[in-house]
């Protein structure tokens, strides 16, 4: 049993909208009282913090160990899609996530996820239908229904689709929307059918007609996507309909900070206090209706201690009264866990890299540094040996997916933006069904990266032609087994590595990551083969094949 205690400062009363002197007293991890009184102490008692749409997978952390980071920034809980774990495996994955969660104090509330596999053009290690989700939404421990990328499907009535909607508003509970460039008139056919929020906004007027259909809008800022600066006003004009999240988050961001820098980029841009806050506190809490104290008698004892209301340097963190981290430093543990995962793909040799030529142009994949959009352009390919191979020179470099559920053939494909001059790199963080990712600028690079990630059962890895440097990902080949913050320091290496081969891109894992999601066009590339989004189908290396 906890012993009480009692914390005297500025008390940010989110549910009133005021902040007063006060004292909060707690007791077995309950808020005992908050009443008014004089105090010295000049720091900000405040509600802790919400990520209100996060993949915990994507900080390449299992949830336990990313609770350990995100406490030190005044997170006390999370609203998570445990989608690219399900993805690998199915409803076990989801059940791994609430499991490993419960190994620490911090409130993740897991949803059901809503689209997997999220195409049939690719090969993933499970799917959940629609009584599968049903069973998932009816359990307590399930929150919502995740992001129903689907948009197409809602839009034109895919039955699927809506038997999936049925199950969430029968179940009463939430909906996640993720529905990128939809004009108004399907804007109001997506939040027509029960979706309440977006995260995919870029543009202030996209974010307003999703309000104005009745969505909530998460403002995203991440490792991948950023759109704080461009939606941050809409803070002033609908404090009520605004959340934060952060939707991916590497490990070496997450330790650097999470929403208490959108907090603090918010109040120092001039916006009100208590709009900012709410928006990853109450906001979050009434929408999801999550298990989280908001400073009331009764409620939870979650908290945080700030120095003020411009600076935001996070004191304290309590998640029901337990106190998880102080002055910067966590207090919670590494715990054991177990590994599940589902890697079948066998090593490979030079061989199976082999692209025989064609006439006519190529059809190469374009990537932009922060982008996930690519495009399709069309070159003349270096020919060895008969054999087409990767051109450094122009920077048109082979790239691979490869099954990592059953034993295949390679998908071949060509690739610029990278910029590559040696070497190879290779993931099996790949959005979203996460087989096997790997480009390079030479066969025999991109054999040995690969086989490293299939002898470790999953990882990212780099190599510069003479020394190959791996982060093994044993849990799902999307998470480590490893201690967070050492996790975090081995992949910001592994990252510097890649960028010392050369090329434009900030991040070239993340970038790598998702050129094998389909949904997003213009070319990409699946295990299945090279896809064009525009038309949503495969489409042949070259423009006239061979023969």
């Amino acid at each position: 049993m906890q012993q009480p205690f009692s914390i005297t400062g500025q008390v940010v009363d989110v549910i009133n909208g005021t902040i007063f002197p006060g004292k909060v007293e707690v007791a077995d991890g309950k808020i005992l009282s908050v009443t008014p009184c004089e105090t010295t102490n000049t720091h900000f008692i405040l509600p802790g913090l919400i990520d209100a749409h996060v993949h915990i997978e994507s900080s390449m952390l299992v949830p336990a160990e990313f609770a350990r980071l995100a406490v030190v920034h005044g997170t006390t809980a999370t609203v998570s899609d445990p989608h690219e774990i399900a993805n690998v495996l199915g409803m076990e994955g989801v059940d791994f996530m609430i499991r490993n969660g419960k190994l620490s104090p911090f409130k993740f509330h897991f949803g059901a996820p809503s689209c997997v596999p999220a195409t049939g053009f690719e090969s993933s290690g499970a799917v959940i239908n629609a009584e599968q989700t049903a069973q998932l939404l009816q359990r307590d421990d399930i929150y919502y229904l995740s992001e129903m990328m689907n948009f197409p499907g809602v839009i034109f009535g895919d039955k699927e689709v809506h038997r999936k909607l049925a199950y969430a508003k029968s179940f009463n509970k939430p909906v996640d929307g993720h529905a990128p460039g939809l004009d108004a008139a399907n804007i109001k056919k997506y939040a027509a059918a029960g979706i309440t929020t977006d995260h995919e906004c870029t543009t202030l007027a996209e974010a307003i007609e999703k309000i104005e259909a009745g969505m909530h809008i998460l403002i995203r800022e991440g490792s991948a996507a950023r759109n704080f600066d461009a939606l941050i006003g809409l803070i002033a004009t609908h404090p009520d309909r605004i959340m934060f999240c952060s939707d991916d988050k590497h490990p070496d961001d997450l330790v650097a900070g999470h929403i208490n820098l959108l907090i603090k980029r918010a109040l120092k841009a001039g916006y009100v206090a208590m709009s900012v806050i709410r928006a990853c506190t109450l906001n979050p809490v009434l929408h999801y209706n999550l298990s989280c104290g908001l400073l009331r008698e009764g409620d939870a004892a979650d908290m945080i201690i700030v120095d003020d209301l411009l600076d935001f340097h996070v004191q304290q963190t309590f998640i029901d009264g337990i106190l998880v981290a102080e002055g910067g430093k966590t207090l919670l543990h590494s715990q054991d866990f177990e590994t599940p995962n589902c890697f079948l793909a066998p090593r490979i040799s030079a061989n199976d890299l082999a692209v025989e030529g064609g006439h006519g142009k190529m059809k190469v994949i374009e990537a932009f540094d922060g982008d996930l959009l690519t495009r399709k352009i069309m070159v003349d390919p270096l020919f060895s040996e008969g054999k087409v191979v990767s051109d450094v020179e122009n920077d048109i470099l082979k790239i691979t997916v490869i099954n990592r559920y059953e034993p295949s053939k390679p998908a071949l494909a060509f690739i610029r933006g990278f910029g590559l001059q040696c070497g190879a790199m290779a993931s099996t963080v790949a959005h979203d069904s996460h087989n096997l990712i790997c480009i390079g600028t030479n066969d025999a690079d991109m054999v040995s990266v690969i086989n490293s990630l299939v002898e470790n059962k999953g990882g990212i890895a780099v190599t510069d032609g003479k020394n190959l440097d791996l982060l093994p990902l044993p849990v799902a080949g999307l998470m480590a087994a490893a201690d967070g913050y050492e996790a975090a320091g081995k992949y910001e290496y592994i990252n510097q590595k890649a960028l010392a081969l050369g090329g434009p891109l900030k991040a070239p894992f993340m970038t790598l990551s998702f050129m094998a999601l389909l949904v997003i066009p213009e070319l990409k590339l699946s295990d299945k083969g090279l896809f064009d989004g525009l038309t949503f189908s495969f489409t042949e290396l070259f423009e006239t094949s061979a023969g």
